[in-house]
């Protein structure tokens, strides 16, 4: 493909990209795996290594001018103004217990702009993916946030909600489990997922890499909701987030607010 291509075209190569990851680690799923610990503490397998090689591999044979930067193998052509953004297996923890709410997650991104992103959901046969002003597509139909407009109605969600080291953020979330009529931590990128299509209304989480966040801020957006970080500015790249519905974006991110002052 040439390095012009059309906002569609790039949404469905995101799906692409992101299904072979997918199918590769659906392999490994719910098998033996040696779990090995990474730098910062996070779990690893063969798993991860093997799927991001994968579609790593189909993006450098189809987009051979672009950047690609992964979770597990890094960055490569670092000097492309086009990239693309790869997490294999997002909720590795999830993975290895054999829980099926873990995806593979791509986006394509040009400085801090998000040109798409998609994520796969094998072990429950979702897929999702957008691109702006290509809409959000959930298993091939558009999909829409909820319109659910009180908190006292509505589902919040996070990864973990012990917020580990962080007790401001903490205290956010326990302020919006208190007004809210659901909380759970069905987190990692399954959370981004059901606030997409409606099934949730929030999604925060604390510590968020690019891999983690970028394929969500046009799914989110694309499907009438708001992706910000916790000062509430319009990025994936601010080292958290917060995934909303429109009519609940204004009052949660006014409830997030003491590790922001």
């Amino acid at each position: 493909m040439p390095n012009s291509v059309s906002s569609m075209q790039l949404l469905k190569a995101a799906q692409e990209a992101a299904q072979i990851a997918g199918a590769v680690a659906m392999r490994h799923y719910r098998t033996t795996l040696e779990v090995n610990a990474k730098a910062d503490g996070s779990p690893v397998t063969i798993a991860d290594r093997e799927a991001e090689s994968a579609s790593r591999a189909w993006i450098t044979r189809n987009f051979p001018e672009d950047g690609i930067e992964g979770e597990e193998l890094g960055v490569l052509r670092p000097e492309a103004p086009r990239r693309w953004v790869v997490d294999p297996i997002d909720g590795t923890k999830t993975f290895v217990r054999g829980v099926p709410l873990w995806g593979s997650l791509v986006a394509v991104v040009e400085g801090t702009q998000v040109l798409a992103g998609a994520a796969f959901f094998p072990a429950v046969g979702e897929a999702i993916a957008a691109a702006p002003g290509e809409g959000a597509w959930w298993n091939g139909s558009r999909c829409s946030v909820s319109r659910v407009d009180r908190l006292e109605r509505a589902t919040v969600l996070t990864t973990d909600e012990t917020f580990r080291e962080d007790d401001a953020k903490r205290a956010d979330w326990r302020r919006l489990v208190a007004r809210a009529e659901v909380s759970r931590s069905w987190g990692d990128c399954y959370g981004y997922l059901l606030v997409a299509t409606g099934r949730a209304e929030v999604m925060v989480d604390p510590v968020m890499a690019p891999w983690d966040a970028a394929a969500f801020l046009p799914i989110i957006e694309e499907a009438g909701g708001v992706f910000t970080d916790w000062s509430g500015t319009r990025t994936a790249f601010g080292g958290n987030a917060i995934a909303t519905n429109a009519a609940l974006a204004a009052e949660t991110r006014a409830i997030i607010r003491s590790s922001n002052q």
